[in-house]
């Protein structure tokens, strides 16, 4: 053998040995690769919501967001692949639970290469891929689109190629200056000076309403001693939650609340037949199953464990409290203090709460008394907030407490203001004027957005869903038993006429104890 071909041979050697270590190394660390990989892939969230012909109506009906972006795309063509990074970068800034901009549009997509998406797609006349259309929600749901129909309110996306493109045609739509850079925080608007924003909050008591009874099933906290007051607060739900899907989602509860939550619902014996430990209310959507839950817009903080929750269920407290009739002030104020009470999950606050709710000794008499004490109720609670998280600095910058409502909103409201040492201020208020401010505040100014919509549709006879409610001081009634008539038929038109003939037999208690 020449020395050449020795040489070679002897180099070949060696880099088989050499490969075989490389080898080995990656094989051994092959999980620590992987794992790499799988999380990177994880990271990779899709922001843009995905319909059929299934859910595609309801969800363009009931979203939240004013404007409304629907991509069609076929997923095996190349070009379609190749956009959804762009239309994800877009989509990034408005949908989800980390959008920048919430409930300005919802971004979503069709894929007409399914079978069960083609007389949807048909209904657009999708020509070509992808195809983008902006439009009203509300317009896009059980509606379509013709190329020659000039009067459409949909409209054809005619430069959005690039993510960039796609965004600038949507702030000249708006007239916004959105960037693909913006992040979550960075544009908040101030609710201090602009009373149009509580329309934003329709959308947050639906959310508030919904978390607080997530909480409850949660935290397991139907017990036998609770069940009157959840009834209570139900009641006043069906009656005057300025939300329609809310107001009906209250009502099916409360006709099927024993089935629903039985007394024993969370004894051992039960809990083993039970999944998700909710019980049957678990799978119950009390302010409908189709809208995107998960993010605030009225109630959104600077920071992410600011505001939300708590903010949403004070509106929903005021928005109750303006909507009542005088006859039903106590028997409001009653389900309210129990609710607090008995499902509100902060101990400080709670106590807090109760303590003044026990701090009232005498009946109230008209709405207007019991809006004014919620208000007064609030500004105590913001009060003492606002020296607490002044001496440890968990604030909110953007959104701190304040004496509400300032006199940017509500000038008329103060009369005069005497500064303590402390830094805050004792306010002499015009009663009078705060009521009326209260009432269009929480009342006329915050169903604005629905009455302009018409989202909702007329769903449910707010007039027949109303009787389900006690007039003035009313017994909570066992449903299972007073309903029996109404459950069998499953109509709210029977369900009204049969509570209004057992109201009309009861005589009205009057203790509000």
């Amino acid at each position: 053998m020449s020395m050449s071909k020795a040489s070679v041979i002897l180099t070949v050697i060696v880099l088989l040995l050499i490969s075989s270590k490389e080898a080995a190394s990656i094989q051994s660390g092959s999980r620590s690769i992987l794992r790499a990989v799988s999380s990177e892939n994880k990271a990779q969230v899709d922001y843009a919501v995905d319909l059929n012909s299934t859910n595609f109506d309801a969800v363009l009906r009931n979203t939240p967001a004013a404007h409304a972006i629907v991509e069609f795309f076929a997923h095996w063509c190349p070009a379609c692949r190749n956009y959804k990074p762009q239309y994800e970068k877009v989509a990034r800034l408005f949908n989800g639970p980390d959008a920048v901009h919430p409930g300005i549009a919802l971004m979503t997509r069709v894929d007409c290469a399914l079978k069960i998406n083609n007389k949807l797609c048909d209904k657009f006349s999708v020509s070509h891929y992808p195809m983008l259309f902006w439009g009203p929600p509300s317009k896009f749901a059980s509606g379509g689109w013709e190329p020659k129909e000039e009067k459409s309110e949909i409209h054809v996306i005619d430069d959005g190629r690039t993510a960039e493109r796609l965004l600038n045609w949507i702030n000249k739509q708006l007239g916004s200056s959105y960037g693909l850079d913006d992040e979550k925080f960075e544009h908040l608007p101030s609710n201090i000076s602009d009373l149009g924003q509580i329309a934003r909050a329709v959308y947050d008591v639906e959310e508030a309403t919904f978390f607080a009874f997530e909480i409850i099933l949660e935290h397991k906290m139907i017990k036998p001693h609770t069940r009157a007051s959840l009834i209570k607060f139900l009641q006043l739900l069906v009656a005057h939650h300025p939300s329609k899907r809310c107001r009906k989602g209250s009502a099916e509860v409360l006709v099927n609340f024993d089935d629903l939550c039985p007394p024993d619902m969370w004894s051992p014996d039960k809990q083993e037949a039970v999944s998700d430990n909710k019980g049957m209310l678990g799978n119950f959507q009390i302010c409908g199953k189709e809208v995107p839950r998960g993010y605030w817009m009225f109630c959104r903080g600077s920071k992410n464990d600011t505001r939300g929750f708590s903010c949403g269920l004070w509106v929903v407290l005021h928005s109750l409290s303006v909507r009542i009739e005088d006859g039903e002030s106590q028997f409001a104020f009653t389900a309210v203090c129990d609710f607090i009470n008995n499902f509100f999950i902060c101990e400080e606050c709670r106590e807090h709460f109760y303590q003044m709710c026990s701090s009232v000794t005498a009946p109230f008499n008209t709405s207007r008394d019991f809006a004014l004490w919620l208000w007064s109720a609030h500004n105590k609670v913001n009060e003492r907030l606002m020296k607490e998280e002044a001496s440890v600095g968990t604030g909110d910058p953007k959104f701190p407490k304040i004496i509400w409502p300032p006199k940017q909103l509500c000038s008329s409201c103060h009369l005069s203001s005497n500064h303590r040492e402390n830094g805050f201020g004792q306010i002499d208020w015009n009663l009078n004027e705060v009521y009326k401010f209260l009432t269009g505040y929480y009342g006329k100014t915050l169903a604005s957005l629905y009455k302009e919509k018409d989202r909702l549709g007329d769903e449910v006879n707010d007039g027949a869903i109303a009787d389900l409610v006690a007039s003035t001081n009313a017994v909570v009634v066992p449903v299972g038993a007073a309903l029996a008539i109404a459950l069998s038929s499953c109509a709210f038109g029977a369900l009204a006429c049969y509570w209004r003939s057992q109201q009309k037999n009861r005589k009205p208690r009057r203790s509000w104890n």
